[in-house]
């Protein structure tokens, strides 16, 4: 078996009450045959063309030979470093895959200047930038390209052999990206592209950066037969049952590595399932967690636990779980394995796993602020160099971080939860993951932590398609760092500002209460850390 799905306590029950309904009607043979009509006539268009991901692995498998000779091709021009301008499903599914394998990729899905400014100020005689965009009009990957080919010809490279395109075929970025003279790989268009870690979208980055990507589909096709089966035993099945069928249902669901070799598998995972599971009112809530994480103490009633291992059968032989999802497998078969699971736990649901009703509203309303640049905002008050504001002014009415936190928290119900949304340089700010572990403590509830502008392209469906259960914390940074766009009449610094300042906007809209936090170049970050204690 190279997949295990080991369930207990609630989780089990679900699996035992769900699984044989699932086999009578044949839902597993159904999806891996394409099936549009399980998830109801409201989504059977959008099922149409979404569902080649099942056959990802014989439909990539021509690629890896194309892959492989362009990586020999620029390695014997000196070229071994890999920059991947992607986000979402484009970027993340290639970060798990290349920090798995020990591989050197560089990920670049932040608008945050500095942080595009250190992606190109390294020397960029060894550099192929990989661009990733399914649409072709992602603002962020388009920004990144710009910039990027400016730089190569300031430095008298040509970004002909320097770029790589990524994209859907007939797409914007396909005909400007041909018309140029850039190297381009269509990708299925019958992908969305969280379900695309097995095609070109996951491959042709990973592969230019020196990993085994045929052995990564080897992984998965061994894995293919216990997926499409229609048995109690298909981990898909089971893991599909558990996640969604607890009574009373468990939204939140822990995701843990507990010793794993893969590295950064739950980052991938929240994306597929937050992005396809919330909206209409409902949804799962993935939450990244560390093993120590203060939830894990005691379990919220809400929240069911997945803890990603090794061996799972092992794993719970030797180590008392009792409640939680114990999941193991090779990195390939597990990318299949939630791919699968998340599609048939929209089929339980009811609603729709392809689309992605609510992640335009955030995207328009940045434009709008791009277009109209409004004069910022007065902070309701700073502290230690700290701006804080509120879309309701009652949460700042205590005149202190620690006393807005409070009342942020106040807000939340008995199955509420806090997302920390941090829009800054996660290259020099990375140690702002380490307030979800305070505020999670904090507030007793769990706590999301997504950097910005990614979690737009991921969790930010759920935020303000799914249940109206978040209190909202996002935390910005001002800084004399700054880069033009070519072509664009604002900056990378603008941008970003107008896609936090956008996405609060759309969270109030919808009745989320929103703190944002700006750093400036006075603030004391300990001040933060502090009043989240």
């Amino acid at each position: 078996m190279t997949v295990s799905v080991h369930v207990s306590g609630a989780a089990k029950v679900a699996v035992d009450e769900l699984v044989p309904g699932l086999v009578a009607n044949l839902v597993a043979s159904r999806l891996t045959a394409g099936d549009d009509e399980l998830w109801g006539p409201d989504a059977r268009e959008e099922a149409s063309v979404r569902l080649g991901w099942v056959e990802a692995v014989s439909v990539s498998r021509p690629l890896v030979p194309q892959i492989i000779a362009l990586r020999e091709e620029l390695t014997a021009q000196g070229v071994t470093r890999v920059v991947l301008a992607g986000m979402g499903g484009s970027s993340l599914a290639p970060e798990v895959i290349a920090n798995t394998a020990g591989a050197r990729l560089t990920i670049l899905d932040s608008t945050a200047p500095a942080q595009v400014l250190d992606a190109i100020d390294d020397d960029l005689s060894d550099t192929v930038l990989v661009v990733s965009s399914k649409s072709g009009s992602t603002v962020e990957t388009d920004s990144q390209r710009r910039a990027f080919e400016a730089a190569f010809s300031d430095l008298g490279i040509d970004p002909v052999g320097r770029i790589v395109v990524v994209t859907d075929p007939g797409s914007p970025l396909e005909t400007a990206a041909r018309d140029a003279g850039y190297r381009v790989f269509s990708a299925d268009p019958n992908v969305g592209g969280r379900y695309s870690a097995l095609t070109a979208f996951g491959l042709v980055p990973v592969g230019l950066a020196g990993v085994d990507i045929a052995e990564l589909l080897d992984e998965a096709e061994a894995s293919m037969l216990q997926f499409a089966v229609d048995a109690a035993d298909n981990p898909a099945l089971r893991l599909a049952a558990a996640i969604t069928g607890t009574a009373p249902r468990r939204d939140k669901l822990a995701l843990v590595s507990d010793g794993t070799h893969i590295d950064g598998l739950p980052d991938w995972i929240e994306q597929l399932i937050a992005e396809s599971t919330g909206k209409a009112g409902t949804g799962i809530l993935p939450v990244v967690m560390l093993p120590v994480s203060p939830e894990l103490e005691a379990p919220p009633a809400d929240l069911q636990v997945v803890r990603l291992v090794d061996d799972a059968n092992e794993f719970h032989l030797s180590e008392h779980h009792p409640g939680e999802i114990l999941v193991s497998g090779t990195l390939g078969a597990q990318f299949l394995l939630w791919e699968y699971a998340t599609a048939i736990a929209g089929h339980l649901l009811g609603i729709n796993p392809f689309d992605q009703p609510d992640v335009e509203s955030a995207k328009s309303a940045a434009r709008g602020l791009l277009d109209a640049r409004p004069e910022p905002t007065a902070p309701a008050f700073v502290q230690d160099g700290i701006e804080v504001r509120a879309t309701d002014p009652e949460l700042t009415a205590s005149g202190t971080l620690e006393g807005v936190m409070d009342a942020l928290w106040a807000r939340l119900g008995e199955d509420g939860y806090v997302a920390v949304q941090a829009y800054v340089d996660r290259s020099t700010m990375g140690q702002l993951l380490g307030l979800r572990e305070m505020i999670a403590a904090d507030s007793g509830r769990p706590t999301t932590f997504g950097w910005g502008p990614r979690f737009l392209h991921s969790t930010g469906q759920y935020h303000k398609g799914g249940p109206a259960q978040g209190v909202f914390l996002q935390v910005l940074e001002r800084t004399d760092v700054d880069l033009e766009i070519p072509g664009r009449p604002f900056t990378f610094g603008q941008l970003i500002e107008a896609q936090a300042a956008g996405d609060a906007a759309v969270l109030a809209a919808h009745g989320r209460p929103v703190v944002s936090l700006t750093i400036t170049d006075a603030a004391d970050i300990l001040t933060l850390f502090e009043a989240a204690q």
